[in-house]
């Protein structure tokens, strides 16, 4: 699986992610050790939502 986020996440937040994701899998019948979950952390300078640089974009 892999998780594509904007960056700024902490080490702990990303191991709670990876924690979860193996959990909500496990509930459906896989087994954690075949799943593998990358995380690519992206800049907001590279994401675009709906035509705007989600850097630029206000909350």
């Amino acid at each position: 699986m892999i998780v594509e986020m904007w960056e700024g996440r902490t080490p702990e937040q990303k191991e709670k992610i990876i924690r979860g994701i193996a959990k909500a899998f496990e509930e459906i019948g896989v087994d954690p050790k075949h799943l593998n979950v990358i995380i690519h952390d992206v800049p907001k300078t590279n994401w675009g939502i709906g035509g705007t640089q989600a850097s630029k974009m206000t909350s």
